[in-house]
This record gives C-alpha cells, structure tokens and sequence, in this order.
C-alpha cells in the first residue's frame, strides 16, 4: 500500500532513446499501456523521427508499478482509479519538469498507446504544464462520461493527433469521437482519424502523421 503522502508511481523509472536529452531540439514523452513496459513503447521511437531529425529528439518513457497505471477499465468512475490515476498524472508533470530543467522553453510532445493514450490525452486536458501536442493512439477521455469530467483547460495552441480503428476491441469510435470533439471545444487543433478493419494496434499512417506533427515541432530553432 502506499503511504498517504505518496502517489503510486512516485519511483517509476524512465528509460530514454535517441538524443540526449541536454542536446535535444525536442522531448517526446511515451507511455506505455496496461501490461506492457517503456521498453515496448519506446520501440516505437524510431517510426516517429522525421527525416533529417535524427539526433535532435529524446524520446523518454516511464514504466509503471506492475506495468498498469491504473486498475479498472478507463470507463469506470474516475474515483474507482484512485489513486493510481492521480499518480500516473503526478508522474508525467514530475517528468515534464524534469525534462525542462534549465531549459524550459524545450518543446514536450506526449504519446501514448492504449491505457497510455487516455493518460496522454488526460494531461492534456489537465493542462498542468504546457505541452506542445499528443500523440494517441486507440484512447480516450477517463471517465464514464463527460460529463462528469473535469474542466478541460485551454488548449489554444496544442495539437491532439488521436487515432483509433473500428473493430478495436477496448475503444469504440463513438467514445473516442467524443473525445477528440471535446478536446477541439476547448481550442486544440485535433486530427481524429479511424481506421476500417483495424483493431487494437498502430498503423503506419499514424506514425506518418506524428512524424509531420512532430516536425512541426522542431520548426522552431
């Protein structure tokens, strides 16, 4: 059990690829999803590097306690995830400081896959710390509705990319369009994007659009 003054995840390791960090132009923060681990997710780094940005990206990925962020389905009450959700959202601002020690105008992207795609797009609508845009792939909003989720903050200037295929088996495309349109109400430029036949995976033409997001990122010098 943790103690009342420490959040799950409070010592979750991060794993990093690519570029130092002290040297990067750009941090991408990947999450992984329920049973996997940073090391699966950060296998996806080499798909998400525009060309001519070799070098200039860190890619940086905690694990979490028991390779799950949070115990129940992301659809039960946000209560029922407590506290394991708020300490999955502690863990990301802990490293998104981390990230921008002594240099805090370093654009930070934030993905996800699965359970790390509802986390990526909850810390966006958290807004706690500004971020460049998310990249999320097969999830959602928490909660059963929201209706009863909290205030989505500004994100005048953020960029949502989230993409999820019709016959996936833990997202359906009604839930993740929600989503994405509340996510647009609040300002953020959002390409939603479904995918006929595909189930609970990434496609290529996900990574080909974080790529172009990404280097849109890296625009700034």
């Amino acid at each position: 059990m943790s103690s009342p003054t420490t959040l799950p995840h409070a010592s979750a390791p991060v794993y990093a690829v690519g570029a130092p960090l002290a040297e990067a132009d750009l941090a991408v923060i990947l999450v992984h999803g329920r049973g996997a681990d940073a090391a699966d997710i950060l296998g996806l780094a080499g798909d998400l590097v525009p060309d001519g940005a070799e070098g200039r990206i860190a890619f940086l990925a905690p694990e979490a306690e028991g390779h799950v962020w949070y115990p129940y389905p992301f659809r039960q009450p946000r209560a029922t995830n407590e506290p394991w959700l708020s300490g999955a959202l502690a863990t990301l601002d802990a490293l998104v400081d981390r990230v921008r020690d002594g240099r805090p105008s370093l654009p930070v992207v934030v993905g996800g896959f699965s359970q790390g795609a509802c986390l990526a797009l909850e810390y966006v609508a958290r807004g706690s710390r500004p971020i460049a845009g998310v990249a999320a792939f097969s999830g959602a909003l928490i909660g059963p509705s929201l209706v009863e989720h909290p205030p989505i903050a500004d994100l005048d200037g953020r960029w949502v990319f989230l993409g999820c295929g019709d016959r996936d088996g833990f997202f359906t495309l009604d839930v993740a369009r929600e989503s994405a349109q509340a996510l647009a109400d609040a300002g953020a430029t959002v390409d939603f994007r479904t995918y006929a036949g595909m189930g609970h995976t990434i496609n290529a033409d996900e990574t080909g659009a974080i790529r172009s997001l990404i280097a849109g990122a890296l625009l700034p010098r």
